[in-house]
């Protein structure tokens, strides 16, 4: 008889997260703030004394959606918000290698996202017209990263991801800081948009 592979991964909440099945109960927010905040965007190739978590990107992605689509509800900003929240699991991976990959680390991202939305009342897919959006407020966040940490020229950066206009990104920074701060912040960010939502 073949041993059956383990799918599920012990949560520091307590939780057993079924990663080909996961289910809404098994979600926390806990658990998903911890995880992003030790996951490096850029594969760590980034300047600086700490990582650029995707729980920092996240915030930075929340905050240029909110500033880009003003009359954004607040379900639709914590969507932007959890957009990468996957990635707690399954962490994040540079587009090549996901173009590597191919479609079996996106059936997996897909899975989870649906039981992480549901799991605080959003739709378990994303309208396309939502997903653009938070994926233009992405992209902008890709350019910053790209020119302010991760090494790029702007013209290389504007090459893969687009150039945003100097006032859509006025007075936000990068921040690089402990991931425990990153961690408190996204927390933070989460639980006021959860408490706004009707």
């Amino acid at each position: 008889m073949t041993k059956q592979t383990r799918a599920w991964q012990r949560m520091l909440s307590g939780r057993r997260l079924d990663l080909l099945d996961p289910t809404p109960m098994d979600i926390e927010i806990e658990d998903i703030a911890h995880g992003l905040a030790f996951v490096a965007r850029w594969n760590g190739q980034t300047m600086g004394d700490y990582a650029y978590s995707v729980a920092e990107h996240s915030l930075l992605v929340e905050a240029l959606f909110s500033r880009m689509y003003p009359r954004a509800t607040e379900a639709e900003k914590l969507t932007a918000l959890l957009h990468d929240a996957p990635e707690y699991v399954i962490g994040d991976m540079i587009s090549p290698v996901k173009a590597a990959v191919g479609p079996a680390y996106k059936e997996l991202d897909k899975r989870l996202e649906a039981a992480i939305h549901l799991r605080f009342g959003l739709p378990a897919t994303l309208p396309p017209a939502l997903k653009k959006r938070i994926k233009r407020a992405d992209m902008v966040s890709a350019y910053m990263e790209a020119t302010q940490i991760a090494g790029f020229s702007p013209a290389e950066a504007k090459r893969f991801f687009g150039q945003p206009e100097p006032a859509l990104t006025e007075g936000l920074d990068i921040h690089l800081r402990p991931p425990v701060e990153a961690r408190n912040a996204f927390t933070a960010r989460h639980e006021a948009l959860l408490a706004a939502l009707p």
